[in-house]
C-alpha cells in the first residue's frame, strides 16, 4: 500500500486532517484575496459595474461549487474509494470519464449563460448600466467555462490521491500573475487595452486555462498516484457509476444553495441598485465560506472515502467530527468578526453610504450564523466521500424553502424591509447546520450503509 494511502486510513486523525488541510487552507486564502482584489478593482469603476459583477456572481459560484465540490467531490471520492479498496487500474481510468462528465457540464453552462444571460440578470434586478456591465463580465467568463470546469476536476483527481500540495501549488503560483493581470486589463495599464469589467473576466479565464496545463502535464507523467493515458482509456458504465452516484447528488445540493442566494437576490433587487451592490458585497463574504470550508472539505472528502473503500466505518464519522469542529470554529469567528466591525470588509469597496449601509445590516444579522453554515458544509463534505448525501440534500432544500419563502413573505405579505429578509437568510442558515448535523449524529451512514 502506498504510504500516503497508510496515513489516511492509519494516521492520527486530527494531525491527519491538519496536513492535508492546511494546503488547501493556504490555497483558498488566496483563492478569496484574489475574489476580494477583483471585486476592489472593478468598485473603481462604479456601482454599475459593482452591481453588474454582483448579480453574476451566483451563477459564476454555481460553476465553481459543481464543478469543485460538487461533481469534484464526486470525482475525489470515486478515487479514494477506489485506492481506498486496493483497485489503483480503476483509479486510473476515472480520469478519462471525470474528464467527459467536466466537458459535458462546461458546455452546458456556456450555452445556458451565452443564451439567457440577459432574461437571467434581469429576473436578479440588474437594470441599464448594471445589466449591461453583468453581460460584459458574464459573457467572457462562461465562453471560458471549459478552462474552469477541467482545472477543477483535475485538481480534485488529484486530492483524491491525497495529494493536496499541487492543487496549493498551482493556485499559489498563479496567483500573482491573476492579481497583476486583472487590474492591467481592466483599466488598461502598459501594453494591454483598458477593457473594465471584461479585462477581469479575461483574467480569469486565462489563469484557469494555464492552470488546467499543469494538471494535465502532471497526471500524464507517471509522477501520481493515478496516470492518465489514451492507451488505457476505456469507458465503462460502472466508473461512470461510480462517480455520478456521488457527483449527481452533490450538483442538486450545488443548485439548491445557489438558487437561495439568487431567490433572495431579486428580493433585494427591488430596493435598488445600491441595495443590491451592498447586499452583494456582504453575500461575498458569506459565499467565501464554501472555499474556506473547501479547504477542510476536500480533505474530509479523501480521509472519509479511503477509510470507507477499506471498510472502516467508524473511523470515517469520527474524521467527519473532527473536520466539522474545525470547519465551524474558522466560519463562526470569521462570521462574529464581520457581523462586530462590517466597515473593514465592506468599505475595500464602496464608499457609497447606501451601499455601505445595506452591507452592514446585512453582515450583522447573517453573519453570527456563518459557523452553522461551516458545520453544515463539513458534513456535507464528509457525506460525499461516505457516499450518503441524501441528508445534506434535505437540508439543503430546508435552507432553500425557509429563506426564499420566507424572505418572500417578509417582503410581500408582511411588508417588512431589508432586515427582516435578513433574519429569515441567519434562520436559514442555521437550520441547514442544524439538519445535518442531528441526522448524522443520529446514525444516517450506518442506516444507509449497504452490505
Amino acid at each position: 500500500m502506498d504510504p500516503r494511502t497508510r496515513r489516511l486510513l492509519e494516521g492520527p486523525i486530527a494531525p491527519t486532517l491538519v496536513a492535508l488541510a492546511a494546503p488547501n487552507v493556504v490555497m483558498l486564502v488566496a483563492q478569496v484575496a484574489i475574489t476580494v482584489l477583483e471585486a476592489y478593482f472593478v468598485g473603481w469603476l462604479g456601482a454599475d459595474a459593482l452591481a453588474g459583477v454582483s448579480v453574476t456572481f451566483p451563477l459564476f459560484m454555481l460553476m465553481q461549487t459543481m464543478s469543485a465540490g460538487g461533481m469534484g467531490g464526486g470525482v475525489a471520492a470515486a478515487v479514494a474509494r477506489a485506492l481506498g479498496a486496493g483497485r489503483g487500474a480503476d483509479a486510473s481510468r476515472l480520469v478519462a470519464h471525470a474528464i467527459v462528465i467536466a466537458l459535458a457540464l462546461a458546455m452546458l453552462f456556456t450555452g445556458v449563460a451565452l443564451a439567457g444571460g440577459r432574461a437571467i440578470y434581469g429576473a436578479m434586478g440588474a437594470r441599464a448600466g448594471a445589466l449591461e456591465a453583468a453581460l460584459a463580465y458574464s459573457n467572457v467568463i462562461f465562453a471560458g467555462a471549459v478552462a474552469v470546469w477541467l482545472f477543477n476536476t483535475l485538481a480534485s483527481v488529484v486530492r483524491g490521491t491525497g495529494n493536496m500540495l499541487l492543487p496549493a501549488g498551482v493556485v499559489l503560483g498563479g496567483s500573482p500573475i491573476l492579481m497583476t493581470l486583472s487590474p492591467a486589463l481592466i483599466f488598461g495599464w502598459g501594453p494591454f487595452p483598458r477593457l473594465g469589467v471584461t479585462g477581469a473576466a479575461l483574467a480569469v479565464v486565462a489563469y484557469y486555462a494555464v492552470g488546467t496545463l499543469v494538471f494535465f502535464a502532471y497526471l500524464v507523467s507517471g509522477r501520481s498516484l493515478v496516470r492518465l493515458s489514451p492507451w488505457t482509456v476505456r469507458f465503462e458504465r460502472a466508473l461512470f457509476r461510480d462517480i455520478l452516484r456521488v457527483g449527481a447528488p452533490s450538483l442538486v445540493n450545488n443548485v439548491q444553495t445557489n438558487l437561495t442566494i439568487v431567490l433572495l437576490t431579486a428580493l433585494v433587487g427591488s430596493f435598488g441598485t445600491f441595495a443590491l451592490a451592498g447586499y452583494g458585497m456582504g453575500v461575498r463574504l458569506e459565499y467565501l465560506q464554501i472555499p474556506l470550508v473547501f479547504g477542510f472539505g476536500s480533505a474530509l472528502v479523501t480521509m472519509v472515502g479511503t477509510n470507507f473503500g477499506a471498510g472502516q466505518d467508524a473511523r470515517a464519522r469520527r474524521v467527519a467530527w473532527t473536520g466539522a469542529a474545525m470547519a465551524a470554529g474558522v466560519t463562526e469567528a470569521i462570521g462574529l468578526s464581520a457581523a462586530l466591525f462590517p466597515h473593514v470588509w465592506l468599505a475595500l469597496f464602496s464608499a457609497e453610504p447606501e451601499v455601505l449601509r445595506t452591507g452592514a445590516t446585512y453582515l450583522r444579522i447573517v453573519g453570527p450564523t456563518y459557523g452553522f453554515f461551516g458545520l453544515g458544509l463539513a458534513l456535507y463534505f464528509a457525506s460525499q466521500g461516505a457516499g450518503r448525501l441524501l441528508w445534506p440534500l434535505v437540508a439543503g432544500l430546508s435552507r432553500l424553502v425557509v429563506a426564499a419563502g420566507g424572505g418572500w413573505i417578509a417582503l410581500r405579505v408582511l411588508g417588512g424591509g431589508l432586515s427582516s429578509i435578513f433574519a429569515v437568510m441567519a434562520l436559514a442558515l442555521a437550520l441547514f447546520g442544524t439538519v445535518v448535523t442531528v441526522a448524522l449524529h443520529r446514525g444516517a451512514w450506518r442506516l444507509q450503509r449497504k452490505p
